[in-house]
């Protein structure tokens, strides 16, 4: 093989391409922004007659976080372009992983979103964050404390900060009635 050849093998191997996951998800997400910014945004929420001033709108917070995710998702696009990321041996690895560490992710989002009313916010955030982190490898057992503080720091923000209800679970409604 030549010298040539050699560097063109080297730094095939070495970057993922133009076309990498960075790349991709950004502009995946810029695209998702963008229309979530200027259509869904505008036709779906109104703003009442009587607000005087813009930050009350009902219209803030989802047009900051569409202008957050579309700043976010442009840095990691232009990232992903400019300087595409190495190949590494855990990227071998990860193709070699077994199909678990998927299915406990898909897990995690299916136990939240049906199990969101009977366990409630804070339970079926704990049950997720724990799927998720069995998924990720996590071993250490301090780690999942953060399982239980996490989703229980956030709905309580929810709840008593934002005034936003969220369900407290019937499971646990039931079981005060006993």
């Amino acid at each position: 093989m030549e010298k040539s050849e050699r560097q063109f093998v080297a730094a095939s191997e070495s970057h993922c391409g133009r076309c990498n996951p960075n790349s991709v998800l950004g502009g995946v997400f810029s695209i998702l922004a963008v229309g979530f910014l200027f259509y869904a945004i505008p036709t779906h929420i109104e703003i009442p007659g009587h607000m005087q001033h813009p930050l009350l709108s009902p219209r803030f917070l989802p047009q900051l976080a569409g202008w957050v995710v579309l700043a976010l998702s442009l840095v990691l696009l232009i990232d992903g372009l400019v300087k595409p990321p190495r190949k590494s041996e855990t990227d071998e690895f990860r193709r070699g992983v077994p199909v678990m560490r998927q299915v406990l992710m898909v897990a995690a989002g299916v136990i939240y979103v049906l199990f969101f009313e009977e366990l409630g916010a804070i339970g079926s955030g704990v049950l997720a964050c724990v799927l998720l982190f069995l998924a990720s490898g996590l071993r250490d057992l301090r780690v999942y404390a953060l399982a239980i503080i996490f989703p229980a720091v956030v709905t309580l923000l929810f709840i008593y900060v934002l005034n936003v209800p969220l369900p407290p679970g019937t499971l646990w409604e039931s079981l005060s009635l006993i």
